[in-house]
């Protein structure tokens, strides 16, 4: 029987979201790693929209939403609480990363106000990991690739932010062994290439 396939790009938050829970998992894929300017037209024909993840399933299934393929590979319920942190996390905070890190993509944008918009909801967050219980993995992997390229893109800025549960916590996720495994450097994919196994 074929593996899904996954069509991922490495540096995206979402795709890296995805694949945490495949690591996780050991959840076995055919990877194929997308240059977004030149898209695989496989990819276009099952996910017409043009983002990544996508993940097709040996039945033929298209899942083509990053947590989406994260509650598919672990059978993942979201909690009350869960659900508030990605709603959280996928609308109000990601919006405001977005104006952050690409203004020009945007009419009359102040980054900086964005960037402090954005930084409310890490001082939210903040306060939520130092009040003693953790989250569960599942939800760590949902919400950490976002704060780690909010924090990459004025790494110096980041930094000193008076958020220590934030930076330990983001600190150990980029360091664990998951996350090495995740972040694999592979070639792009190209239509009769060699298959490649992940994770």
């Amino acid at each position: 029987m074929p593996l899904p396939i996954l069509y991922s790009f490495r540096r995206c938050p979402y795709a890296i979201r995805a694949r945490m829970s495949i690591v996780r998992e050991d959840y076995a894929v055919e990877l194929r790693e997308v240059v977004l300017r030149d898209r695989p037209d496989h990819m276009m024909e099952i996910s017409p929209k043009g983002t990544v993840p996508v993940l097709l399933l040996p039945d033929g299934t298209v899942i083509e939403e990053s947590l989406e393929i994260m509650q598919h590979v672990l059978d993942w319920e979201l909690s009350e609480e869960e659900a508030h942190w990605v709603e959280r996390n996928d609308e109000e905070f990601k919006f405001h990363l977005d104006r952050y890190k690409y203004p020009n993509r945007y009419h009359d944008v102040d980054k900086v106000e964005h960037r402090t918009l954005a930084s409310a909801y890490l001082i939210d967050l903040d306060a939520r990991l130092g009040e003693g219980s953790a989250f569960a993995p599942q939800l760590n992997d949902a919400l950490f690739p976002f704060v780690r390229q909010f924090a990459n893109h004025d790494r110096d800025w980041f930094d000193v932010q008076p958020w220590a549960n934030v930076h330990a916590w983001l600190a150990e996720h980029l360091d664990s062994e998951e996350f090495k495994r995740c972040m694999k450097k592979e070639k792009q994919w190209l239509e009769g290439a060699e298959t490649v196994l992940f994770p």
